[in-house]
């Protein structure tokens, strides 16, 4: 859902700035600031997660990826 607000100019240019740093849009870049700061998204949840080497996901996604890809693309063409 779209959103609009106001930022005075010394923020936004902030905002852009580190959007551009780590190659995010803006949009992308208050999105997962809003997430972090309402408890959605937590890095430190996520680090905790990946050092723990509990299996996450789909354990053969990663497996036979360009046929994966191959097969999808002649899906793609032939529709």
């Amino acid at each position: 859902m779209p959103m609009s607000i106001r930022l005075d100019p010394a923020l936004e240019s902030r905002v852009d700035q580190e959007a551009r740093r780590l190659g995010l849009t803006k949009s992308e870049f208050v999105k997962d600031a809003l997430q972090r700061v309402l408890g959605l998204k937590s890095p430190a949840r996520l680090l905790k997660a990946v050092r723990s080497r509990s299996p996450g996901g789909d354990p053969g996604a990663s497996q036979d990826v360009s046929a994966k890809m191959r097969a999808k693309l002649r899906a793609k063409r032939a529709a």
